[in-house]
Parts: structure tokens; C-alpha cells; sequence
């Protein structure tokens, strides 16, 4: 994560570190290929739009579609997730715009689609923490920086 992250609202402290946490834990989960890691990341009943464009509906049907991925066509991707900007929606819900750079199994950069993602995480009021409740993943190609 950069130290560059563009925060909108009035979002404490101990608010960004929970949210930008349940990013490095999904950034974590997908490295590590493990779809129960992930899913957990989400809400019960999120809805979760991969960069596919399959939209997943609830925690079960994301880590049902993760697994069989992890092990199919993504059992060779690994990303490095950067939160690029926190927006307050509410004290309980904040906007995340994340950038995804895809790396190898050590974490430096490769040739590869990025990925830009919106979360929505919000607090989930049954002491469930923080959790992603909706998501937009989009892949696009490599920013040009020379």
C-alpha cells in the first residue's frame, strides 16, 4: 500500500487501518490461492462484480466460483493491491478505489493486466468487523510510464 492514499471525509484512523486491513487480507487470500480466505473478506451478502464481468452473489457463491478459478486459470497470478483512495459514504461505510498490479509468486512487477477495483466496505453490525458488502473489479492495460 502507498502512503499516497487520497482520503475524502472525516475517516479516523483506526477506521482506515480496519479498511485498508480487509484490502492486504484479500491481497493476501488471492496470493495465497485460498478461495475461503477471500471470500471472508466479503459480506454474507455481497455482491461482487470479478473482472470477468461474472457478478457473485453472497459469500458462498464468491468462494464457489473462487475455488475452481484459483486452481484453473488464476493458479499462476499473484497481485500487489494499493488503496489509491478511502471516500466517507458513512461513518459505517466507506467508497475504496484500489489498484491491482500484477506480480510473480514474490511480489515484483510483471507484464500483465492491471486491475482497478471499487469496494464498498462497511462495519457489519453482528461484530462480524469490517467487510466488503459490494465490488466492482475491472482489468486494463498497463498505465504507460515512459
Amino acid at each position: 500500500m502507498t502512503n499516497d492514499i487520497l482520503v475524502v471525509g472525516d475517516i479516523s484512523a483506526e477506521t482506515r487501518a480496519a479498511v485498508t486491513g480487509v484490502v492486504k487480507d484479500l491481497e493476501k487470500a488471492f496470493n495465497a490461492h485460498d478461495p475461503l480466505a477471500l471470500s471472508d473478506q466479503f459480506g454474507q451478502e455481497a455482491s461482487w462484480t470479478n473482472a470477468v464481468g461474472t457478478r457473485l452473489d453472497g459469500r458462498e457463491a464468491i468462494a464457489e466460483f473462487s475455488g475452481p478459478a484459483m486452481k484453473g486459470f488464476l493458479r499462476d497470478s499473484y497481485a500487489r493491491y494499493d488503496v489509491v483512495k478511502l471516500l466517507e459514504i458513512t461513518p459505517e461505510v466507506i467508497g475504496v478505489n484500489v489498484h491491482q498490479t500484477p506480480t510473480d509468486s514474490s511480489g515484483d512487477p510483471v507484464e500483465g493486466p492491471h486491475g482497478v477495483t471499487t469496494y464498498v466496505i462497511a462495519r457489519q453490525g453482528d461484530g462480524g468487523g469490517w467487510k466488503i458488502v459490494v465490488g466492482q473489479n475491472s482489468a486494463v492495460t498497463a498505465p504507460d510510464v515512459g
